[in-house]
């Protein structure tokens, strides 16, 4: 699993350095929004991070390396660069780029939580 979200972020950090048209480019954001959900009670929680900053989101540690949406349309699309470990814990569960309109193309895989991302926070 780690392999295929290491390739997506290599795609991802392609696509990102590739030249593009005023209109394809990408621009970062302040923070995201993130929404978490527990799987065994049916809870959800929505947690807005900062670029950089890292949260919990339930029983887990979430950092925010990036948001990106696309530049002609700020309310557009959002992918986000997410690193998430279970608290107190050292394994990481997920890192990379995870994409709002397509959270299972690079999903967290966790038998509790679901994280994914809503939007980036643009002001």
């Amino acid at each position: 699993m780690r392999g295929i979200a290491s390739a997506l972020s290599l795609i991802m950090s392609l696509v990102i350095a590739a030249p593009a048209s005023a209109q394809d480019q990408a621009e970062s954001g302040i923070g995201a929004v993130l929404r978490g959900l527990d799987k065994v009670n049916g809870q959800t929680v929505d947690v807005d991070l900062p670029k950089g900053g890292r949260g919990a989101v339930f029983g887990l540690d979430v950092a925010l390396a990036d948001c990106r949406y696309p530049a002609d349309n700020p309310t557009g699309d959002a992918y986000a660069y997410l690193t998430i470990r279970e608290e107190a814990k050292t394994d990481i569960w997920f890192e990379g780029w995870m994409i709002a309109s397509a959270p299972a193309l690079s999903a967290l895989d966790h038998s509790r939580y679901d994280v994914w991302v809503l939007r980036c926070i643009t002001s």
